[in-house]
């Protein structure tokens, strides 16, 4: 029963993911690809492909970082710098010249595509709280509370779901002799759109984990109210 449940909700959101993303040519040698999945801005992401030998470049063109930039984000902060390149390594996504870039061929293309996205977002979520009044951002304040707690974990770590995706966790609490496998995931903006792809990397992962395993995540309501949806 839960299984074709599950399953329905799987085919229910890929068709969702098919029907909103648009592609248009931009000049001769690029496409736009406009997804649905939204910005602290509430704008579509966008990203853009180009045939590179037979292959592709998939690329951001610059969006999200220049967008934290204008928005007074400093990239400065070595700490910052560290959280940024590794949530960036764990899709498999370089920084070149503040542009997020993924190379992808014919064959792994959706999975790539996916990929970029989910950076994208993982960078534009994690930077939310960053301003001039705001020390830290929330993971790190997530993390230094498990450093205090002594909670054992593991930051950012990638799992391969059912439909062959990867989905990108902030930190895995292993398995112990009282409890099974715990999975957390940081919300710093928390939205509709945030926790219907969590949804939908969570249902993808379950599967593949251990028996026992949940996930957890912790929502961020100190700026504002988390919505009722």
């Amino acid at each position: 029963m839960i299984a074709g449940e599950i399953e329905n909700l799987l085919q229910e959101y890929h068709r969702w993911l098919k029907d909103k993303t648009t592609v248009k040519k931009i000049g001769s040698d690029w496409a736009e690809i406009t997804t649905p999945y939204l910005d602290r801005h509430n704008d579509c992401l966008q990203i853009y492909a180009k045939k590179d030998s037979g292959n592709f470049i998939l690329t951001d063109d610059g969006y999200i970082i220049n967008d934290l930039l204008d928005s007074g984000c400093s990239l400065d902060n070595p700490k910052r710098k560290k959280i940024l390149n590794t949530t960036l390594a764990g899709f498999g996504v370089r920084l070149e010249n503040d542009t997020l870039t993924i190379h992808a061929s014919a064959e792994n293309f959706a999975i790539k595509k996916h990929n970029i996205i989910q950076a994208m977002l993982a960078v534009n979520d994690m930077f939310y709280l960053a301003s001039p009044h705001v020390e830290n951002f929330f993971i790190e304040d997530v993390t230094q509370w498990f450093d205090v707690s002594e909670v054992r974990y593991t930051p950012k770590v990638k799992f391969s779901g059912a439909s062959g995706f990867d989905h990108l966790f902030d930190f895995v609490i292993p398995k112990s002799s009282r409890s099974g496998e715990r999975l957390v995931q940081v919300l710093s903006n928390p939205s509709k759109d945030q926790v219907e792809s969590l949804v939908f990397k969570w249902l993808d992962t379950k599967d593949t984990r251990p028996n026992g395993s949940l996930l957890y995540t912790i929502l961020n309501d100190i700026v504002k109210e988390v919505p009722s949806s």
